[in-house]
């Protein structure tokens, strides 16, 4: 009986909570081993998580006058075809449906699994199979949640971003009260630069930005922010400074308790960190750390389900896709699509893998973002932006991202090689369909064999039907 739409329902807070939510996640519990093994020393790492960070808000800020320039939800995707066209945009979708969200939803599946077991085999490694088993069992438990309802995602996430920040915090306690009583040891020749390996840097950094990735999360829901001007740029600078601090203060806690062998020798280094500083919390820890993996995944398929709704509302994506719930208003098609490729993933990957495989793509394409709001700004100067960075920001930052990318074939040439094809797969894709279908304003499948476009009619419609689900009625934008 009433209107169906996308509601306005992420408040600043809310918009604070998935932003702390998506980043800290696994990243900051699994990333320290990579950005350690990559960068040779302790001192390099260091260096490497601040320039994360730094390199983090240049890309936040960016993105905060991206929201605030162009109005519809779907972030990086949306801004590539606003701004650079529908090639790179349909490339990009490519990739991040079939390599770079899976591969992102499996690593932090695979480590909330890897947590949530370790205090039951403790000091023994969980099984693989079991790890793997209640990886997806919390997967599935997110994906739910999110086919069911809008409020009740946000406020999860609201509650495990305080659980987050508590695990933050149960971590550089102890260190700093270890370091203020002259435990420094492990700090000793810090820089040592014979460990140094230049071509291996990109790898560090990719396991570093992994660990603050989220901080555009905002852009994913645009349309379902309340006053998205004054709130993006709000939530984002607070979000990514906090983050920042906390990262920085829990890598000094691990390194003040741990030495360099212990970290690269550790499947899960704050369990390894509360086994060495805080016994008494050696079964809580992980639980917290494996929460904070739930939201992220939580996050994770909250704002990519808007992508998939957003790119079929564009045309580039099956118009199912573009069909909300005729009571629960979520975008329920687009939040079921993601589950087989990630259980595929789950039962198959490793996380380290899995990290540089999706790594490529991701820094790419954001770096083509944060390039098409350069060439936005070329285009309409006299679009007055509610707000706007200095030029040098998102300069810096498209800089940095394709530097590193091109860099990363030098450091891991086969998982950025597949990484790569991934991504050249899916101009044969665009060109056969999403290229005629513009030219002709209807879909390829009309030139295919007559029982095709019936054949897929019918399908729709019967989904349709199963699912309780109809295109949106009000526009949002």
């Amino acid at each position: 009986e009433e209107a169906i739409f996308l509601r306005k329902k992420i408040t600043l807070l809310r918009a604070f909570s998935l932003l702390i939510g998506s980043m800290v996640g696994s990243g900051i519990f699994i990333s320290p081993k990579g950005v350690l093994q990559n960068s040779g020393s302790v001192g390099f790492s260091l260096v490497v998580w601040f320039s994360c960070g730094l390199l983090s808000m240049f890309g936040a800020l960016s993105y905060a006058e991206l929201g605030t320039r162009i109005t519809k939800s779907g972030g990086h995707y949306i801004y590539i075809l606003e701004t650079l066209g529908p090639l790179p945009s349909f490339l990009f979708l490519w990739a991040e449906f079939f390599a770079i969200r899976p591969a992102n939803s499996a690593v932090v599946s695979l480590a909330f699994g890897r947590y949530m077991l370790e205090p039951f085999f403790a000091p023994c490694a969980a099984p693989v199979p079991a790890v793997k088993l209640v990886s997806l069992l919390g997967y599935y438990m997110v994906l739910t949640l999110n086919s069911w309802s809008v409020t009740w995602s946000a406020r999860l996430q609201t509650a495990l971003s305080v659980v987050k920040l508590l695990a933050l915090a149960l971590i550089i306690v102890p260190g700093m009260m270890l370091l203020a009583q002259g435990h420094t040891e492990n700090f000793q020749d810090a820089f040592d630069r014979q460990s140094l390996v230049l071509d291996k840097l990109p790898l560090a950094f990719y396991a570093g930005m992994f660990a603050y990735s989220g901080w555009f999360q905002t852009s994913f829901v645009r349309e379902e922010l309340v006053k998205p001007e004054r709130n993006i740029p709000l939530a984002v600078i607070v979000s990514v400074i906090t983050v920042i601090v906390g990262y920085m203060l829990t890598n000094i806690s691990y390194y003040t308790v741990l030495g360099t062998q212990d970290v690269l020798a550790s499947p899960a280094v704050a369990v390894s960190f509360v086994q060495r500083a805080f016994r008494s919390l050696i079964s809580v820890v992980p639980v917290l750390v494996a929460l904070s993996c739930f939201g992220t995944m939580n996050g994770g398929i909250f704002t990519f389900s808007r992508t998939l709704f957003v790119a079929s509302r564009e045309g580039q994506w099956p118009p199912l896709f573009s069909m909300i719930h005729i009571r629960k208003h979520t975008p329920l098609p687009a939040v079921m699509l993601m589950f087989p490729l990630v259980t595929v993933m789950v039962c198959i990957g490793d996380i380290y893998h899995l990290l540089n495989f999706f790594s490529f793509s991701r820094w790419l394409f954001i770096g083509l973002a944060t390039l098409g709001l350069i060439v936005h700004r070329h285009r309409h100067p006299e679009l007055r932006s509610p707000f706007k960075v200095p030029l040098f920001v998102p300069v810096s930052f498209t800089i940095i991202c394709l530097f590193t990318v091109a860099m990363s074939f030098y450091s891991d040439p086969v998982s950025i090689s597949i990484g790569c094809t991934m991504v050249l797969s899916g101009f044969p894709v665009y060109y056969l369909i999403i290229h005629r279908q513009m030219i002709s304003q209807d879909f390829l499948w009309t030139k295919l064999p007559f029982f095709f476009p019936t054949l897929s009619d019918y399908l729709t419609h019967k989904l349709q039907l199963l699912l309780e689900v109809v295109q949106q009625e009000i526009k949002t934008y």
